[in-house]
């Protein structure tokens, strides 16, 4: 693999980006993840690897961004602020970078009182705002939070987290301009549904100018059944599923709904290609990651560039 991150690399050639996205396994299991990852490598810029999502323990996101290396695929480690203080993040920062990770998603954490241990203590001794502005400290000046020098910094391209569908909608744009003075270099997106909301919001990043600052790629997650979309839109907080989602999984024959689920994430991506201010698109396919060569297939978005 090339020295830096793919990613920006894709990114920074005006290329139209398309990642993804793999969950790390509940224990140790290698191959679990290998198999995920044959069907991403070749047909994604750069994988996500989820840091505890929904506050159940998994393999650390580090040590799984270290076999998706080994497969050769580029990852994206997540990091969140529940469980770690300043001190053990800044350590993880640098031990990830020295094994060759060189992609960083800053977040906040799902609360631990949605997770498997809700006893624990959460430690959110930063938020993800500072957290973004440590991780630029350390590549751009050299130096810890303390102020004391580093002596190989980390060159990480920093990304953020954006969800436009939160209320109350007018500060979500706000929210991002904040993101983006901290440092963030890209910024992915909540899963995206509510296409005209994601216009809007879209809309108002460039006339604020936050898209010639940040690389938007906005958040696809295919639809596999009425369940799903009925679960994400009355169960998950911050997402936002139209009527006319569920009305149009609904009209379809049952054995074609998952197909009609794919059908939907090609459109948004083919709206999203033509979207003034979007970089690209960020695929999650939550437990189908086999689907995904089909995926970027009908979406138009192979082959990936070579940089």
């Amino acid at each position: 693999m090339k020295a830096g991150s793919k990613l920006e690399r894709v990114l920074k050639a005006g290329h139209f980006a398309f990642t993804g996205e793999v969950g790390p396994p509940r224990g140790a299991n290698v191959n679990s993840i290998r198999e995920k990852l044959k069907h991403l490598k070749g047909n994604v810029d750069m994988v996500n690897v989820t840091d505890n999502q929904t506050a159940m323990v998994r393999m650390s996101s580090w040590a799984a961004s270290l076999i998706c290396i080994q497969e050769g695929v580029e990852p994206n480690f997540q990091m969140v602020c529940r469980d770690r203080n300043r001190i053990a993040m800044q350590a993880d920062i640098l031990g990830a970078y020295a094994h060759g990770i060189r992609n960083m998603l800053c977040l906040s954490g799902d609360h631990q009182m949605f997770g498997d241990h809700p006893q624990s203590k959460g430690v959110f001794d930063l938020d993800s705002m500072q957290l973004i502005m440590m991780v630029k400290k350390m590549r751009d000046e050299g130096k810890f939070l303390s102020g004391a020098d580093i002596d190989v910094k980390p060159e990480i391209f920093i990304g953020a987290a954006a969800n436009p569908f939160a209320e109350p909608f007018e500060w979500r744009v706000h929210r991002l301009a904040k993101k983006v003075a901290a440092g963030a270099d890209f910024v992915q997106t909540q899963c995206v549904y509510n296409m005209p909301k994601i216009r809007e919001w879209i809309r108002q990043a460039n006339d604020m100018g936050l898209t010639e600052k940040v690389y938007i790629l906005p958040g696809v997650t295919p639809m596999k059944s009425i369940g799903m979309a009925k679960y994400m839109q009355s169960k998950v907080p911050g997402m936002d599923v139209p009527d006319d989602i569920i009305k149009r999984l609904q009209g379809v024959d049952k054995k074609k709904v998952a197909d009609e689920g794919i059908k939907i994430a090609c459109e948004q991506i083919a709206e999203f290609k033509e979207m003034k201010g979007v970089a690209g698109v960020h695929l999650m396919p939550i437990e189908w990651e086999h689907m995904v060569p089909e995926i970027a297939e009908r979406a138009g978005v192979l082959p990936r560039p070579e940089v």
